[in-house]
C-alpha cells in the first residue's frame, strides 16, 4: 500500500517542482505480502505455480471446457502457505 501526504502549507507553492517536493510518500508493507512472496519463489512453490500456470493456458486455449484449475490453484496455495506458516511469525511483533 502506498499512502501519500502532502504538508499543509501558509500558502501556495510558486510552482509545481515545489509541490512536489512537499509530497511525503510512506510505503507500509504487510510482512505476511512480503513473506508469501518469498514462498512463492520457494522450490516446491515454483514446481506447484508451474502447473497452476499450465493449466490456465491449457483452459484459456479452449473455447468451450469444463475444465478449471481449482485443484492447481489449491495446491499451490497450500504449498504457499505451508512455507509462510513457519516464516510469518518471526516477522509479528
Amino acid at each position: 500500500m502506498v499512502f501519500e501526504e502532502k504538508m499543509i502549507l501558509n500558502g501556495e507553492p510558486e510552482d509545481e517542482e515545489e509541490e512536489e517536493e512537499d509530497m511525503v510518500v510512506c510505503i507500509d508493507l504487510d510482512p505476511l505480502d512480503t513473506v508469501r512472496n518469498k514462498c512463492a519463489q520457494a522450490e516446491h512453490c515454483i514446481h506447484t505455480r508451474a502447473k497452476l500456470e499450465d493449466c490456465e493456458s491449457r483452459v484459456g486455449s479452449k473455447s468451450e471446457t469444463a475444465e478449471d484449475c481449482t485443484e492447481e490453484l489449491f495446491d499451490f496455495l497450500h504449498a504457499r502457505d505451508h512455507c509462510v506458516a513457519h516464516k510469518v511469525f518471526h516477522s509479528v511483533k
